[in-house]
């Protein structure tokens, strides 16, 4: 019986060295989750019968060191969630190896293919956060958009003399004629530049005109900006509507925003000068931010939402089936996956351009090697005392 015991301890060791060596093997593995085996003493009634492996279990809820990649794609979870991946047969799984690219249609896969799962965006870039599906970033260039709003807020000062125009008629080329003046760049329904300048001449104490050049040339369009005595616009109240001519081109109509625009005792300073609209663009890259949205960015400066990432949680994760070292399946002692964006609720945020690395502790695997080669060492000496003893007692016979 000693024999068969002992043999019962060689087999369990056997399958422990290979959950150990498994898991130094997998040591530089991204999102790899250690794992362990578990024995169970085995009885038929009082007699004891050996020792049995009763299963494996993954450290699926201690993470691993973060990594610098320099990749986009590469993505990090901080604290809690899993990455949502589906297969092309539609099955579906979740992982912590967050290392990430494009195919040939712009779908983002991990290195087995399955796809980043995530909320799309529709034709106008807005997230369809009703929907999980596959995550796709649209290849090729962005159409030149025509400026159609600009936002801008200056202090005006205060204490500035006020001009006389009928003396002292606007032109744009006499600085006598206003006391300051910016300049804008916009672009026409082609995607090219120009310059809309404004010219702020003080005409009354709280009151200012605004003259406007489009490329060079004087438009006959005004603007009145009035202030109260705190210094806060009273007028306009709303965006100022302007239109310019553009030979080859659609008229550029937008709006001016002077909404921010104060008047104080201090010289002119103008903190706001930003208008939409860009030319057209070669895609360069893509860009994940914390929160998972994911973006395209262009050459000349802009970036377009593409989706964002989802990710899951679960009410018991230790409860999760493996289907290998870095991804998983829901199981029913797992509990149904909460699906939620980074940073929300459970969910952990997203680091960029990093991985999660293995959560193999080296030394704590040596160990354990050491600790196993010693268990199979006393099962054999048992197996070599037991064989010993009986071929005594064959002799004694």
């Amino acid at each position: 019986m000693s024999y068969e015991i002992a043999a019962t301890g060689l087999n369990a060791v056997n399958e422990q060295l290979d959950g150990i060596s498994n898991n130094i093997a997998n040591a530089g593995t991204v999102g790899y989750k250690s794992m362990t085996t578990e024995f169970s003493a085995m009885y038929a009634g009082s007699q004891a019968m050996g020792v049995s492996v009763s299963g494996t279990a993954q450290s699926i809820s201690r993470g691993g060191s973060m990594v610098s990649t320099g990749n986009a794609l590469d993505l990090a979870i901080n604290n809690d969630g899993f990455f949502v991946t589906c297969d092309s047969a539609g099955n579906v799984c979740y992982t912590r190896a967050g290392s990430f690219t494009t195919d040939k249609d712009g779908y983002i896969v991990n290195t087995s293919g399955d796809f980043l799962q995530g909320y799309p965006v529709d034709d106008s870039g807005t997230l369809q956060t009703g929907t999980v599906t596959d995550l796709q970033i649209q290849t090729g260039n962005i159409p030149a958009k025509a400026t159609d709003s600009v936002s801008f807020g200056a202090n005006f000062d205060a204490s500035d003399e006020a001009i006389d125009t009928a003396a002292v008629p606007f032109d744009a080329t006499n600085a006598a004629s206003y006391n300051d003046t910016y300049t804008t760049t916009v672009y026409d329904s082609l995607g090219n530049e120009h310059t809309v300048s404004q010219y702020f001449t003080k005409t009354a104490d709280n009151t200012w005109q605004v003259h406007y050049s489009f490329d060079g040339e004087t438009q006959s369009t005004t603007t009145e900006l009035a202030f109260d005595s705190a210094g806060k616009l009273t007028s306009p109240t709303t965006p100022v509507a302007l239109s310019f001519d553009v030979p080859g081109a659609d008229p550029l109509t937008l709006t001016m925003d002077y909404g921010s625009c104060t008047q104080f005792g201090s010289e002119f300073a103008v903190s706001t000068n930003s208008a939409n609209g860009y030319a057209s663009a070669e895609q360069n890259g893509v860009q994940v931010d914390s929160d998972g949205k994911v973006y395209a960015t262009y050459s000349n400066g802009e970036r377009m939402l593409q989706g964002q990432v989802v990710l899951a949680t679960f009410p018991n994760e230790d409860g999760l089936e493996a289907v290998s070292g870095t991804s998983w399946v829901q199981t029913g002692e797992s509990g149904t996956p909460l699906l939620g964006v980074p940073g929300s609720g459970a969910c952990g945020t997203l680091s960029t351009s990093m991985l999660e690395g293995s959560n193999v502790d080296i030394t704590g695997e040596l160990v354990a090697l050491m600790s196993a080669q010693r268990n199979y060492q006393a099962n054999t000496k048992v197996i070599s005392t037991s064989t010993q003893l009986d071929q005594a007692l064959f002799q004694a016979m």
